[in-house]
């Protein structure tokens, strides 16, 4: 959801940014004209005195744009990975399992599967209920069903009962090595 809100944040502030530019440009209304001035003598009795709603609704709209650019720049700042999960030793204690050290894992017992030329995981989702995001590089004559179901049967269920977890939920995403033509002589 992040990346829709930074590319909707771009392109609003794209239009607002061309528009400006447009208007300075040419002069356009609110301007009138070139050498007219920016604010004219009744706008300013108008709208620079203390009295009245205007300062109020100016504050109003900055206290709102101030909030949601805190909300953006908190959001950015947020780790998307899980540091790690909790594991149930059966005895009534907890102990953390890193989470690099599960993505590692997987991302080599994946790696090793026939047809993969590279394998990122990301562990993601909260300590109680973590989520993989796998991302495998498969080699030309990689059979896309098949890695999938070696990643989904053993490598995942090697996982979840290493890591003693009821469920691991994954979404993997496949992508093939480019590669030249081979051609015949």
């Amino acid at each position: 959801m992040l990346g829709v809100v930074n590319r909707i944040l771009l392109a609003v502030a794209g239009a607002v940014l061309l528009a400006a530019g447009i208007v300075l440009l040419t002069g356009w209304w609110p301007l009138h004209g070139r050498h007219a001035p920016l604010l004219t003598a009744g706008a300013r009795h108008r709208y620079w005195h203390a009295d009245g709603w205007w300062w109020w609704a100016v504050l109003a709209g900055l206290g709102v744009v101030v909030l949601l650019a805190l909300w953006w720049l908190l959001s950015q700042l947020r780790r998307s990975r899980l540091p790690a999960v909790v594991v149930d030793t059966g005895d009534g204690a907890f102990a953390l399992l890193r989470g690099r050290a599960l993505e590692e894992a997987v991302a080599a017992e994946a790696g090793a599967l026939d047809g993969v030329a590279g394998c990122r995981v990301a562990l993601r989702g909260r300590r109680g209920s973590p989520a993989l995001r796998v991302a495998l590089e498969l080699e030309p004559q990689a059979v896309p069903a098949d890695t999938l179901a070696a990643v989904a049967g053993p490598v995942l269920t090697h996982a979840r009962t290493s890591a003693g977890l009821a469920e691991l939920p994954a979404e993997a995403r496949l992508k093939v090595t480019s590669h030249r033509a081979q051609r015949v002589t």
